[in-house]
């Protein structure tokens, strides 16, 4: 049976989203199921593919999502206990090894943390500037640094996040490049072509967009928004905020016919109409892969 539409609802949707409070009914779908007990890991992932995360709930829906706190709310208080005792005792071991001090910056504690847990510390004589998997984590802790107040939350998101996304994504990344020039003939095969023609497409900064998540690209108010994709499940996101991001700027593009020009420009690309990239681009995500089909 089909239900009539509730027309007093529609009107209340539609003036929420008129004067700004879009999303007031997600908003409460996600207080209730943030007083199940235990948490439902998988339905608060649906969610968060399918609707955008409010602020105020972000950060603790991003930890139970990483697993840094339990589904057991009763035990949340324990475990963020226990958490913040393993950081002090890490961050002291370093400490008295002479790894770190009190002018260390926290992203630099937060890779020297990272590195003795792994048991990937480096001896002090052959510390070196950062390379490779290690570039890509400092960049991630910078921008979660300007997310976090907390540094030990943001030592467990970083640390949580970074794992997560190596050990569910790392195969999946070397194709995410194949995955854009696919997507992108579908919305523009004009653009693909001349970036195919002038040699840029081979060399767009796909480790800033794919190995770091727009880590550095992307101002924070943007970027946590990818990142909610990413924590709940999905690198796909990633590609569909690079095809908006080209489609986003074409006419500069289409004007310019060296690879160095195409990557430097996308590489430090204007801030201003990033969130309006980002909007378009989940929608541009659930046009093509559609949307989780879990209840919430």
């Amino acid at each position: 049976m089909i239900m009539a539409e509730d027309p007093q609802r529609n009107f209340r949707s539609a003036y929420y989203e008129k004067v700004g409070f879009r999303g007031v009914e997600e908003k409460r779908s996600l207080e209730i199921l943030l007083k199940d007990n235990p948490l439902d890991v998988e339905k608060l992932s649906t969610f968060s593919q399918r609707f955008p995360l409010p602020s105020m709930y972000r950060i603790h829906v991003w930890k139970v999502l990483l697993g840094i706190i339990p589904p057991h709310t009763d035990s949340h208080a324990l475990v963020s206990r226990y958490r913040a005792e393993q950081f002090e005792d890490v961050s002291a071991a370093l400490t008295a090894m002479r790894f770190v001090n009190a002018a260390t910056p926290p992203t630099e504690l937060y890779l020297r943390m990272y590195q003795l847990e792994i048991q990937q510390l480096p001896r002090r004589s052959e510390l070196r500037s950062p390379v490779g998997g290690d570039e890509h984590f400092l960049a991630v802790a910078r921008a979660m640094e300007e997310i976090i107040d907390d540094p030990v939350d943001c030592y467990w998101l970083i640390k949580c996040f970074v794992n997560q996304f190596n050990h569910k994504f790392g195969d999946s990344i070397p194709h995410l490049p194949k995955s854009l020039e696919h997507f992108l003939s579908q919305e523009d095969s004009g653009l693909l072509a001349h970036l195919k023609a002038s040699g840029s497409l081979a060399s767009l900064p796909y480790c800033l967009w794919f190995r770091r998540c727009f880590a550095g690209c992307l101002p924070e108010s943007s970027l946590q928004r990818v990142w909610d994709k990413v924590i709940s499940g999905s690198c796909k996101i990633l590609v569909f905020v690079a095809v908006e991001i080209l489609l986003s700027y074409k006419i500069m593009l289409m004007g310019m016919n060296h690879p160095d020009g195409v990557f430097n420009f996308l590489s430090n690309m204007p801030q201003e109409n990033t969130d309006a990239i980002v909007t378009k681009a989940i929608d541009l995500w659930h046009k093509h892969c559609g949307t989780p089909m879990h209840s919430v």
